[in-house]
Protein backbone atom coordinates (compact mmCIF):
# COMPACT_ATOMS: atom_id res chain seq x y z
CA UNK A 1 0.00 0.00 0.00
CA UNK A 2 1.44 3.34 -1.13
CA UNK A 3 1.99 5.59 2.10
CA UNK A 4 -0.68 7.87 2.86
CA UNK A 5 1.21 11.14 3.53
CA UNK A 6 -0.61 14.28 5.15
CA UNK A 7 1.00 17.33 2.96
CA UNK A 8 -1.67 19.01 1.82
CA UNK A 9 -5.45 19.21 1.71
CA UNK A 10 -5.39 19.80 -2.23
CA UNK A 11 -3.65 16.31 -2.11
CA UNK A 12 -6.76 14.67 -0.68
CA UNK A 13 -9.94 14.12 -1.92
CA UNK A 14 -13.02 15.15 -0.48
CA UNK A 15 -14.05 11.98 0.65
CA UNK A 16 -10.76 11.12 2.53
CA UNK A 17 -11.27 14.86 4.55
CA UNK A 18 -14.37 13.81 5.02
CA UNK A 19 -13.60 10.61 6.70
CA UNK A 20 -10.29 12.25 8.59
CA UNK A 21 -13.31 14.71 10.25
CA UNK A 22 -15.90 12.31 10.85
CA UNK A 23 -13.48 9.96 12.80
CA UNK A 24 -11.89 13.25 14.74
CA UNK A 25 -15.09 13.99 16.26
CA UNK A 26 -15.82 10.39 17.15
CA UNK A 27 -12.87 10.22 18.73
CA UNK A 28 -13.12 13.31 20.41
CA UNK A 29 -16.80 12.41 21.51
CA UNK A 30 -14.95 8.82 22.94
CA UNK A 31 -12.40 10.69 24.52
CA UNK A 32 -14.62 12.44 26.39
CA UNK A 33 -16.38 9.87 27.89
CA UNK A 34 -13.82 7.91 29.08
CA UNK A 35 -10.05 9.03 28.07
CA UNK A 36 -8.03 6.47 29.91
CA UNK A 37 -10.22 3.19 28.62
CA UNK A 38 -10.72 4.64 24.99
CA UNK A 39 -9.65 2.33 21.57
CA UNK A 40 -6.05 2.10 21.14
CA UNK A 41 -5.84 2.87 17.33
CA UNK A 42 -1.76 3.41 17.79
CA UNK A 43 -1.20 0.67 20.20
CA UNK A 44 2.98 0.13 20.08
CA UNK A 45 3.46 2.94 17.50
CA UNK A 46 6.00 5.47 17.67
CA UNK A 47 5.58 9.13 16.41
CA UNK A 48 8.67 11.82 15.98
CA UNK A 49 7.95 15.27 16.05
CA UNK A 50 10.61 17.29 14.48
CA UNK A 51 10.39 20.95 15.29
CA UNK A 52 12.26 23.82 13.30
CA UNK A 53 9.98 26.42 14.38
CA UNK A 54 8.49 26.85 17.80
CA UNK A 55 5.04 25.98 18.76
CA UNK A 56 2.90 25.55 21.76
CA UNK A 57 -0.36 24.03 20.37
CA UNK A 58 1.18 21.83 17.97
CA UNK A 59 3.79 20.23 20.36
CA UNK A 60 1.38 19.42 23.26
CA UNK A 61 -1.03 18.18 20.78
CA UNK A 62 0.44 15.82 18.54
CA UNK A 63 2.52 14.62 21.90
CA UNK A 64 -0.83 14.25 23.71
CA UNK A 65 -2.21 12.91 20.86
CA UNK A 66 -0.02 9.86 20.29
CA UNK A 67 -0.46 8.90 23.85
CA UNK A 68 -4.03 9.01 23.67
CA UNK A 69 -3.86 6.75 20.82
CA UNK A 70 -1.64 4.08 22.66
CA UNK A 71 1.36 5.20 21.18
CA UNK A 72 4.98 7.15 22.41
CA UNK A 73 5.98 10.06 21.05
CA UNK A 74 9.85 11.59 20.69
CA UNK A 75 10.19 15.15 19.82
CA UNK A 76 13.06 16.72 18.81
CA UNK A 77 14.57 19.92 17.61
CA UNK A 78 16.89 20.27 14.24
CA UNK A 79 19.73 21.46 16.46
CA UNK A 80 18.42 17.52 18.40
CA UNK A 81 19.67 16.02 15.14
CA UNK A 82 22.32 16.13 12.95
CA UNK A 83 20.00 18.07 10.02
CA UNK A 84 21.93 20.92 12.63
CA UNK A 85 24.82 20.16 11.21
CA UNK A 86 24.05 19.64 8.05
CA UNK A 87 23.42 16.03 7.19
CA UNK A 88 20.70 16.22 4.31
CA UNK A 89 16.61 15.46 4.70
CA UNK A 90 17.12 12.55 2.91
CA UNK A 91 19.52 10.85 4.96
CA UNK A 92 17.28 12.13 7.67
CA UNK A 93 14.35 10.59 6.59
CA UNK A 94 16.02 7.24 5.78
CA UNK A 95 17.73 6.63 9.02
CA UNK A 96 14.30 7.88 11.15
CA UNK A 97 12.40 5.40 8.77
CA UNK A 98 13.71 2.60 10.45
CA UNK A 99 13.25 3.74 14.26
CA UNK A 100 9.67 5.37 14.15
CA UNK A 101 6.44 5.02 12.34
CA UNK A 102 5.28 7.97 11.69
CA UNK A 103 7.18 11.63 11.49
CA UNK A 104 5.96 15.26 11.28
CA UNK A 105 7.79 17.79 10.88
CA UNK A 106 7.01 22.04 11.50
CA UNK A 107 9.40 24.07 9.65
CA UNK A 108 9.82 26.73 6.96
CA UNK A 109 10.47 25.77 3.56
CA UNK A 110 8.08 23.69 2.24
CA UNK A 111 10.35 21.73 0.40
CA UNK A 112 11.71 20.15 3.27
CA UNK A 113 8.56 18.70 4.00
CA UNK A 114 8.52 17.73 0.85
CA UNK A 115 12.40 16.43 0.67
CA UNK A 116 11.54 14.24 3.54
CA UNK A 117 8.06 12.89 2.51
CA UNK A 118 9.88 11.72 -0.96
CA UNK A 119 12.99 9.94 0.88
CA UNK A 120 10.93 8.72 3.85
CA UNK A 121 9.93 4.83 4.07
CA UNK A 122 6.61 6.01 6.80
CA UNK A 123 4.25 8.87 6.59
CA UNK A 124 4.86 11.97 7.42
CA UNK A 125 2.88 15.05 8.76
CA UNK A 126 2.66 18.71 7.95
CA UNK A 127 2.95 20.02 11.11
CA UNK A 128 3.31 23.40 9.15
CA UNK A 129 5.38 25.14 6.85
CA UNK A 130 5.47 28.78 5.36
CA UNK A 131 3.13 27.53 2.61
CA UNK A 132 0.14 25.97 4.53
CA UNK A 133 -1.09 24.67 7.56
CA UNK A 134 -3.56 21.42 6.73
CA UNK A 135 -3.86 20.84 10.21
CA UNK A 136 -5.32 23.92 11.68
CA UNK A 137 -7.91 24.04 8.74
CA UNK A 138 -9.25 20.40 9.56
CA UNK A 139 -9.13 21.66 13.24
CA UNK A 140 -11.54 24.73 12.60
CA UNK A 141 -13.81 22.92 10.41
CA UNK A 142 -14.24 20.44 12.70
CA UNK A 143 -14.96 23.31 15.42
CA UNK A 144 -17.78 24.44 13.17
CA UNK A 145 -19.47 21.23 12.55
CA UNK A 146 -19.65 20.89 16.06
CA UNK A 147 -21.31 24.05 16.54
CA UNK A 148 -23.21 24.07 13.49
CA UNK A 149 -23.12 21.03 11.20
CA UNK A 150 -21.79 21.01 7.45
CA UNK A 151 -19.84 23.63 6.39
CA UNK A 152 -21.01 23.13 2.58
CA UNK A 153 -22.70 26.13 1.25
CA UNK A 154 -21.77 28.52 4.12
CA UNK A 155 -20.00 31.39 3.67
CA UNK A 156 -16.44 32.07 5.34
CA UNK A 157 -14.55 35.11 5.93
CA UNK A 158 -10.90 35.28 5.98
CA UNK A 159 -9.50 38.51 7.44
CA UNK A 160 -6.00 39.92 6.87
CA UNK A 161 -3.02 38.29 5.72
CA UNK A 162 -2.70 35.42 3.15
CA UNK A 163 -0.20 33.62 5.15
CA UNK A 164 -0.17 30.08 5.02
CA UNK A 165 -3.55 29.07 7.07
CA UNK A 166 -5.12 31.14 4.66
CA UNK A 167 -3.98 29.19 2.00
CA UNK A 168 -5.10 25.80 3.58
CA UNK A 169 -8.46 27.35 3.73
CA UNK A 170 -8.54 28.15 0.34
CA UNK A 171 -7.60 24.36 -0.16
CA UNK A 172 -10.58 23.28 1.55
CA UNK A 173 -13.32 25.90 0.30
CA UNK A 174 -12.61 23.67 -3.01
CA UNK A 175 -12.96 20.28 -1.54
CA UNK A 176 -15.63 21.07 0.65
CA UNK A 177 -17.53 23.52 -0.90
CA UNK A 178 -17.99 26.75 1.15
CA UNK A 179 -17.94 29.97 -0.26
CA UNK A 180 -14.27 31.53 0.72
CA UNK A 181 -13.88 35.57 0.99
CA UNK A 182 -10.82 36.82 1.60
CA UNK A 183 -10.48 40.64 2.58
CA UNK A 184 -7.13 41.58 2.73
CA UNK A 185 -5.14 44.86 1.75
CA UNK A 186 -4.08 45.06 -1.48
CA UNK A 187 -0.18 45.33 -0.64
CA UNK A 188 -0.38 41.94 0.89
CA UNK A 189 -2.80 39.94 -1.60
CA UNK A 190 -2.68 36.43 -2.39
CA UNK A 191 0.91 35.20 -3.85
CA UNK A 192 1.85 32.93 -6.12
CA UNK A 193 0.94 29.61 -4.93
CA UNK A 194 -2.54 31.04 -3.33
CA UNK A 195 -3.16 32.68 -6.77
CA UNK A 196 -2.74 29.57 -8.33
CA UNK A 197 -5.22 27.92 -5.97
CA UNK A 198 -7.88 29.70 -5.97
CA UNK A 199 -8.08 29.22 -9.83
CA UNK A 200 -8.53 25.99 -9.40
CA UNK A 201 -12.31 27.16 -8.50
CA UNK A 202 -12.37 31.34 -8.53
CA UNK A 203 -16.30 31.86 -7.96
CA UNK A 204 -15.58 29.59 -5.13
CA UNK A 205 -12.99 32.17 -3.64
CA UNK A 206 -13.29 36.00 -3.65
CA UNK A 207 -10.23 38.08 -2.77
CA UNK A 208 -11.23 41.34 -1.84
CA UNK A 209 -10.75 44.83 0.04
CA UNK A 210 -14.04 45.80 1.41
CA UNK A 211 -14.41 44.42 4.79
CA UNK A 212 -18.43 44.66 5.02
CA UNK A 213 -18.76 42.93 2.19
CA UNK A 214 -16.72 39.79 3.58
CA UNK A 215 -18.38 40.38 6.75
CA UNK A 216 -21.87 40.44 5.50
CA UNK A 217 -24.08 37.37 5.92
CA UNK A 218 -20.72 35.65 6.99
CA UNK A 219 -21.00 32.33 8.72
CA UNK A 220 -18.13 31.81 9.76
CA UNK A 221 -15.09 35.01 10.52
CA UNK A 222 -11.54 33.96 10.99
CA UNK A 223 -8.59 35.97 11.57
CA UNK A 224 -4.53 35.31 12.36
CA UNK A 225 -1.93 37.45 13.65
CA UNK A 226 -0.63 40.32 11.32
CA UNK A 227 2.91 39.48 11.97
CA UNK A 228 4.62 35.78 12.09
CA UNK A 229 6.99 34.07 12.72
CA UNK A 230 9.92 34.93 10.24
CA UNK A 231 8.27 38.43 8.83
CA UNK A 232 11.08 41.05 8.40
CA UNK A 233 8.68 43.84 7.80
CA UNK A 234 6.70 43.91 10.65
CA UNK A 235 6.48 47.91 11.04
CA UNK A 236 4.57 48.39 7.69
CA UNK A 237 2.58 45.21 8.34
CA UNK A 238 1.46 46.61 11.93
CA UNK A 239 0.83 50.05 9.78
CA UNK A 240 -1.29 48.28 6.58
CA UNK A 241 -3.18 46.11 8.76
CA UNK A 242 -4.47 48.55 11.48
CA UNK A 243 -7.36 48.95 8.98
CA UNK A 244 -8.14 45.05 9.43
CA UNK A 245 -9.38 44.43 13.25
CA UNK A 246 -12.08 42.21 13.67
CA UNK A 247 -14.52 44.18 15.69
CA UNK A 248 -17.48 43.77 17.16
CA UNK A 249 -19.68 45.95 14.88
CA UNK A 250 -18.43 44.41 11.96
CA UNK A 251 -19.32 40.89 13.62
CA UNK A 252 -22.64 42.37 13.41
CA UNK A 253 -22.85 42.49 9.53
CA UNK A 254 -22.68 38.59 10.23
CA UNK A 255 -24.80 35.94 10.74
CA UNK A 256 -26.35 36.36 13.99
CA UNK A 257 -25.16 32.62 15.20
CA UNK A 258 -22.10 33.37 12.97
CA UNK A 259 -18.44 31.96 14.87
CA UNK A 260 -15.02 33.61 15.29
CA UNK A 261 -12.55 31.50 14.88
CA UNK A 262 -8.37 32.27 15.36
CA UNK A 263 -5.52 29.92 15.50
CA UNK A 264 -3.90 31.75 18.19
CA UNK A 265 -1.41 33.23 20.03
CA UNK A 266 -4.11 36.14 19.34
CA UNK A 267 -3.38 39.71 20.40
CA UNK A 268 -6.19 41.63 21.68
CA UNK A 269 -6.56 45.05 20.41
CA UNK A 270 -4.58 44.64 17.02
CA UNK A 271 -6.15 42.02 14.50
CA UNK A 272 -8.97 41.34 16.96
CA UNK A 273 -10.55 43.84 19.42
CA UNK A 274 -10.86 41.56 23.07
CA UNK A 275 -14.58 42.26 22.87
CA UNK A 276 -14.93 39.56 20.32
CA UNK A 277 -11.91 37.34 21.18
CA UNK A 278 -13.32 36.93 24.84
CA UNK A 279 -16.50 37.30 24.04
CA UNK A 280 -20.04 34.83 23.04
CA UNK A 281 -19.28 33.99 19.52
CA UNK A 282 -15.89 33.25 20.29
CA UNK A 283 -14.88 29.36 20.11
CA UNK A 284 -11.10 29.75 20.22
CA UNK A 285 -10.41 27.35 22.84
CA UNK A 286 -12.47 24.83 21.34
CA UNK A 287 -11.02 25.33 18.00
CA UNK A 288 -7.32 24.83 20.21
CA UNK A 289 -8.70 21.68 21.68
CA UNK A 290 -9.57 20.48 18.56
CA UNK A 291 -6.24 20.34 17.08
CA UNK A 292 -5.77 17.51 19.41
CA UNK A 293 -8.41 15.31 18.56
CA UNK A 294 -8.06 15.96 14.75
CA UNK A 295 -4.23 15.38 14.96
CA UNK A 296 -4.79 11.62 16.47
CA UNK A 297 -7.33 11.25 13.55
CA UNK A 298 -4.71 12.54 10.80
CA UNK A 299 -1.92 10.61 12.76
CA UNK A 300 -4.08 7.00 12.58
CA UNK A 301 -5.38 7.73 9.15
CA UNK A 302 -1.71 8.27 7.93
CA UNK A 303 -1.07 4.69 9.86
CA UNK A 304 -4.65 3.01 8.17
CA UNK A 305 -5.73 2.74 11.64
CA UNK A 306 -8.93 4.27 10.40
Amino acid sequence: MALRHFIDLDLLTPDEIRHILDRALKIKAQFKRKRHKAKKLCEGRVLATIFEKPSTRTRVSFDVGMRDLGGSCITLSSNDLQLGRGESIADTARVMSRYVDVMMLRTSAHQNLLDLAAFADVPVINGLTDRSHPCQILADIMTFMEKRGSIKDKKVAWIGDCNNVALSLVHAAHKLEFELFIACPSEFGPNQDMSEAIAVNPDQVRVITDLSQAFEGAHLVMTDTWVSMGDEDADKRMEVFSAYQVTSELMALAQDDALFMHCLPAYRGREVSAEVLDGPQSVVFDEAENRLHVQKAIIAWTLGAI
